[in-house]
């Protein structure tokens, strides 16, 4: 397409640009009068045409400032300061992107400061094992300390945390950049929850932790990629057996609803406070945890993939006289 002339482009302000439209407009109207008319009003129109561009100098400014405002912002977020807003008070397409300029700045500071507590809580979250192998491997090689079974027991324990850590990040950035394909097929819920479940009750007894499991799930299909899926409950299943009390019960109860199932994981701790339900789902929220808990990435994950499959997960309140932490998923009964 043929994009039409822009004869006014090399002047460099807007102001001047409306000041020669509104000469040239009434140069032509001198003109259709000398032509057409026989009449050149000379002192007359030289007149109007003044007071027109006084006037016009006065009212534009208004107009172009906040123009000159976004050039100083953009200025400053090229420095990395994205602390700065414009004024945004009219209701023209200039003040329609001025509001625009000042949700972008915002989005923007948000990403930097995402960006900056990822770098923070990375380096927090690696130096903590790699402190601890250096100690390990350290006093092995001094000879202080024999590397006896129980020293490369805890010496295995944080490699794998760090393996965790560098795998849940990867699949953290696959996710947010939407390169993780779905391999979408018919999951039956009750054999998917009785293998989540199962592995559940080896990675807790392994772990130490006397808690027991219950399943609770009627016969339903859903579509979904199974391993992605495993991947959320496992994590939710994990969550629930470390906050549970000694001989608590987790309790997994899938419901169908309209066009909906609900799955449901409750534990019988302490809970998660109504102003951080949002927040658990932030990258490296992880609250009062105790010692040896996850890296913070865990429930991030799990959004995204129940997002990916056109669900919902959030924090919901106790039903009834329960206490604990109650997380529902809500996944389509069919795909859209």
């Amino acid at each position: 397409m043929k994009s039409l002339p822009r004869p006014l482009d090399p002047v460099r302000s807007i102001k001047i640009k409306i000041g020669m439209i509104l000469v040239g407009a009434g140069a032509a109207g001198m003109i259709w009068f000398w032509l057409w008319l026989g009449w050149f009003p000379l002192w007359t129109s030289v007149t109007a045409m003044i007071v027109a561009l006084t006037t016009l100098q006065f009212l534009a400014h208004g107009m172009t400032s906040p123009l000159r405002e976004m050039t100083v912002a953009a200025r400053r977020m090229a420095q990395g300061d994205y602390t700065r807003r414009i004024r945004a008070t009219s209701q023209d397409e200039v003040g329609q992107l001025a509001q625009t300029f000042n949700q972008m700045a915002a989005d923007l500071a948000a990403a930097d400061r995402q960006r900056r507590e990822l770098i923070a809580n990375v380096s927090h979250e690696l130096r903590t094992p790699i402190t601890a192998l250096h100690g390990l491997l350290e006093n092995i090689v001094d000879g202080v300390a024999e590397a006896e079974p129980a020293m490369m027991q805890t010496a295995l324990a944080q490699t794998a945390r760090l393996g965790r850590l560098v795998t849940e990040l990867l699949d953290l950035s696959r996710v947010e950049a939407g390169v993780v394909p779905l391999d979408r097929r018919p999951i039956n819920v009750p054999d998917f929850l009785d293998d989540v479940v199962a592995e559940a009750r080896v990675n807790a007894a392994g772990a130490g932790r006397d808690v027991r499991f219950e399943i609770a799930a009627p016969h339903a299909v859903v579509p979904g990629d199974r391993e992605r899926l495993h991947q959320v409950f496992a994590n939710l299943l994990d969550n629930a057996a470390r906050h549970s009390p000694a001989g608590g019960t987790v309790l997994v109860r899938a419901e169908r609803r309209d066009d909906h199932l609900l799955i449901a994981v409750a534990d019988e701790g302490d809970g998660i406070p109504a102003a951080e339900r949002d927040r658990v789902f932030e990258r490296f929220t992880r609250g009062e945890r105790p010692a040896g808990g996850g890296t913070g990435l865990g429930l991030a994950i799990a959004r995204w993939v129940v997002q990916m499959h056109q669900g919902t997960i959030a924090v919901v309140d106790p039903d009834r006289d329960l206490r604990g932490c109650h997380i529902h998923v809500k996944l389509p009964l069919h795909t859209a």
